[in-house]
């Protein structure tokens, strides 16, 4: 089957399409998903995006950051051309470091439902500082709401040594 038949028959529209303008407000709408063709497995999806930008909502200065998403699909899986450019949307967002990691994973959750997310932003500093906010999900009533607790409550016990911001 031809790339175009397989885009067509999952419902994708931007994958493989040439003609694809880059939003640079936040746009959840340009989240497309895939199905899981492995829903019988519990296995880890990992995307990172070295080169996320926003504004600081008071200052409007630019915030750079490395956003890590991880996640354990259940049905539906994100397509990551769809995600770069839902990612490359907040370039003109404002909003601070917390909440976009936050909207992220709570975008992502209503896109695809998985059993577990995490969604953690490494923000480059400004006026000295680095934040790094971390936020977790797992499905309600299941193992994995459990391993969610598990994480958060564990999540910085052995924190990232900060020598290169």
């Amino acid at each position: 089957m031809s790339e175009e038949r397989v885009r067509e028959n999952e419902g994708l529209t931007l994958l493989g399409n040439r003609n694809v303008k880059y939003d640079t407000d936040y746009n959840p709408n340009l989240l497309e998903t895939f199905e899981n063709k492995h829903q019988e497995n519990d296995y880890w999806v990992k995307f990172n995006c070295p080169e996320f930008t926003s504004l600081c909502p008071i200052t409007g200065q630019p915030d750079f950051a490395t956003i890590y998403i991880s996640y354990v699909p259940s049905v539906k899986m994100v397509e990551s051309k769809s995600l770069k450019l839902y990612l490359f949307s907040f370039r003109n967002h404002g909003d601070f470091h917390e909440d976009c990691v936050n909207k992220i994973m709570k975008d992502l959750i209503r896109l695809m439902d998985p059993k577990y997310i995490e969604v953690h932003g490494r923000f480059l500093p400004r006026g000295g500082i680095s934040i790094d906010p971390y936020c977790n999900y797992g499905k309600e009533g299941t193992k994995w709401e459990q391993i969610a607790m598990n994480r958060l409550a564990w999540h910085d016990l052995n924190p990232d040594n900060v020598d290169n911001r």
